[in-house]
């Protein structure tokens, strides 16, 4: 049985992982602290960046190592902000020790990960979640409005893209085994969007990967190891509804927008300042209404933890629902070696 805690403010949390890059860390024990919790720990690898640790936090407790954090603190429920290939790791760690986890997304890079730490979590009575807070971008809660009201019709299919042709960049996210592949940052959130609105089981997903161009570049500095310079998961589903992802390094003449919802009513194209709706009339006329997108509601990310965790609120993000676009890029990857479609038996 998972502990409860009788106000917010019980919840101490830590982070695990306070780089320069984005401030994540920063950003994170904030959310965490406007939701009600306690910032009480911090694990960095680098001084510097734990020095910067304590001018953001006054007081708070700084760690080289999380088995140090983990012997040393009581902090209650620790987020990790580290590349994806040491998720799994860290998660099942932590879990270990009993306290509850949150995993930046992605949760991590194979499905046997993600089970791992599902059932480390339960075995040890807590929560692991994944931060998924794009899940109230927006920009999918307006798609989901339309959807709800019946603007939309049937969903048809869903086309999500990203890139253009452009350099991968030096770091180590253009590292396929530290990243998992082009399709694990931003394909993430883009499959995660569309699960909300496709809730059918998936039955078969068809990867396909273009690898080499920019790899083979004199100055690549990840070498053969570099992500893939394309790579696509085409997602069946039960329903006989689709989804389309792809994330290219290749494209000079890209298409419009990142996400487009066919339905059998209208079409909705999602872009980075608004949004359009055409609607069909069977007769080659069309309507076609542009707003701009709905202000993001990232904040109910850690907002629902702290209700769950408090109140017992059913948590939205739960470990089996971060694990299902994880699941497809495992199978697609998969797919993509073998040349040939895969079957999906639980997602």
């Amino acid at each position: 049985m998972k502990k409860t805690y009788s106000n917010p403010a019980s919840i101490t949390v830590g982070v695990v992982g306070y780089g320069g890059a984005f401030n994540m860390g920063r950003q994170h024990l904030k959310e965490m602290q406007a939701a009600g919790m306690t910032p009480t720990a911090v694990v960095e690898i680098d001084p510097a960046r734990l020095a910067v640790a304590r001018e953001d936090f006054p007081g708070i407790e700084t760690y080289g190592s999380v088995d140090e954090m983990l012997a040393k603190s009581s902090v209650e429920l620790v987020t990790v902000i580290t590349p994806h290939n040491t998720h799994a790791a860290l998660g099942l760690q932590i879990a270990a020790a009993g306290r509850h986890c949150v995993l930046e997304k992605p949760m991590a890079v194979t499905t046997a990960e993600c089970d791992a730490m599902i059932a480390a979590a339960e075995a040890a009575g807590v929560v692991v979640s994944t931060y998924h807070n794009r899940h109230w971008d927006g920009w999918i809660l307006k798609a989901n409005e339309l959807f709800k009201a019946g603007v939309l019709g049937d969903i048809v299919r869903i086309d999500l893209r990203m890139g253009t042709h452009s350099r991968p960049g030096d770091w180590w996210r253009s590292s396929r085994s530290i990243s998992g592949g082009v399709l694990y940052d931003w394909g993430v959130h883009l499959l995660e969007y569309s699960l909300q609105l496709i809730t059918s089981p998936v039955t078969e997903v068809s990867g396909y990967a273009w690898n080499g161009y920019w790899a083979a570049q004199p100055d690549s500095k990840w070498g053969a190891d570099t992500n893939e310079d394309e790579a696509q998961a085409t997602v069946r589903f039960a329903s006989g509804q689709r989804v389309n992802l792809i994330v290219t390094h290749l494209d000079a003449a890209a298409e419009r927008g990142f996400m487009k919802i066919v339905g059998t009513k209208a079409t909705h194209l999602i872009e980075w300042p608004g949004a359009e709706t055409t609607t069909g009339k069977g007769d080659g006329k069309f309507t076609t209404e542009r707003a701009p997108n709905p202000k993001s509601e990232g904040h109910k990310f850690y907002e629902n933890i702290v209700a769950h965790l408090t109140k017992g609120e059913a948590l939205i993000i739960t470990g089996e629902w971060a694990r299902r676009p994880i699941h497809i890029l495992d199978v697609a990857a998969q797919s993509a070696k073998a040349g040939r479609a895969l079957p999906v038996k639980y997602a």
